[in-house]
């Protein structure tokens, strides 16, 4: 009898042990990094491309973006302008620059990279800062790094006065020929790069604007047959193919664009892997010329939750930081919100205490649906013209970063 109660006594010890050792174990997965996080980054903060002599006669010998930055100004009462770079008004093309970047952004948890690539009709554009800047840097396979084709119409914005005609540098349709060459250049500049961002051994490739791109083949099905095209051609590079990522809007930004009307169609018709979003304000509309952070978020989830049940693929949650692209209007006449890009109302309250509840509150989504795949996507690491940036500033310094490491550093 007293062997049996001991035995039984065992038995309740060790069942009891395993559970407690199980409950552990399930906290520590629960609150481990096993979530991908990825930051777009938005290569204008160079001197402009030397091949391009429209972009070049605008402004002055060594121009870039830093200019509108230096020069922004309050638009409207509670406005902070200008935002300043902690670290100065870098080269990103300067190897040793990109060095630091990657130093930081690897210190504080970001794990990838993905840049906005532009290419208008087999003519790189803003590529410096990638191609002499990241890709020759000698820490650059810390981390991985993938492509955004940012395949807008390009406008004149630098800046752009409310009311004036549109001046249009670069349409983003290519012909079925140039995307052919395109794609052959992606595969050995870049997807075959040992540190270029893959799953399931298929390199990572956003399109921005889908219809951009639909009207350059001219119907649906050509552009399926281009898109298979560079799977194949992946796969005979040694690769598993091309994980091809769809930039999923409903609310355009720029003039000129045109959002697809059935995304979860198209996604099935094109074969898309996943889809993701680039900035919050392309699924929640801004009230107030500062429109609260918090207010912005929640709309953005509410978006969240609906695809997650009417897309086909996985969804990749976006986080935004800020949104004010005031720099980018004429500084030196009235400002009006609540129009054409980039008169557009902004975000305001996107402290670095609201910013990291967002990260927050998309983890523990992601972490307590077993269906969600473990990726997210920030915007941005650097788009300080439209106010919504990673780097240290000198009012708030790493604390952006400091929000990320805190809630993905365990």
């Amino acid at each position: 009898m007293s062997k049996y109660f001991f035995f039984l006594l065992t038995v309740l010890l060790d069942s009891s042990f395993l559970e407690a050792q199980s409950c552990r174990l399930e906290t520590r997965m629960k609150t481990s990094k096993d979530i991908v996080v990825a930051c777009y980054y938005f290569p204008n903060y160079h001197t402009r491309d030397r091949e391009d002599p429209r972009i070049s006669n605008q402004h002055w010998e060594n121009w870039s973006e830093w200019e509108l930055v230096k020069q922004a100004k309050p638009r409207f009462e509670g406005h902070h302008q200008p935002n300043v770079p902690a670290w100065g008004y870098t080269d990103e093309k300067d190897p040793k620059i990109m060095k630091k970047k990657i130093q930081t952004a690897v210190e504080y948890g970001i794990d990838v990279f993905i840049f906005d690539w532009y290419n208008y009709n087999g003519q790189p554009f803003l590529n410096r800062c990638l191609d002499e800047g990241f890709l020759k840097a000698k820490n650059c396979r810390k981390i991985k790094f993938s492509l955004m084709w940012a395949n807008h119409d390009w406008q004149d914005l630098y800046p752009y006065t409310l009311g004036e005609k549109k001046d249009w540098l670069y349409t983003g349709k290519v012909t079925p020929e140039s995307f052919d060459k395109i794609g052959n250049e992606l595969i050995s500049k870049y997807f075959t790069q040992p540190n270029y961002w893959k799953i399931d051994g298929k390199a990572y490739f956003s399109i921005y604007d889908i219809q951009r791109f639909i009207d350059s083949f001219g119907s649906m099905e050509k552009t399926r047959k281009a898109m298979d095209q560079l799977r194949k051609k992946a796969i005979q590079s040694g690769l598993k193919g091309v994980h091809w990522n769809l930039i999923a809007w409903g609310m355009p930004i720029l003039s000129e664009q045109d959002a697809p009307k059935d995304i979860p169609a198209l996604i099935k018709a094109l074969g898309f892997d996943s889809a993701t979003s680039y900035v919050w304000i392309h699924h929640a509309r801004l009230d107030k010329p500062q429109t609260d952070y918090n207010h912005v978020r929640n709309q953005y989830f509410a978006h969240w939750e609906k695809v997650k049940k009417t897309y086909s693929v996985p969804y990749y949650p976006n986080v935004t930081m800020g949104w004010d692209p005031t720099p980018r209007t004429n500084q030196e006449k009235p400002w009006k919100g609540n129009q054409v890009y980039p008169y557009t109302n902004t975000i305001g309250n996107n402290t670095p205490e609201n910013f990291k509840r967002a990260l927050q509150m998309t983890k523990e989504r992601l972490l307590n649906d077993p269906d969600s795949p473990r990726i997210i996507n920030i915007n941005c690491w650097n788009e300080w013209t439209e106010g919504s940036y990673l780097e240290p500033d000198v009012v708030h310094g790493y604390d952006y970063l400091k929000a990320v490491k805190a809630v993905f550093s365990n």
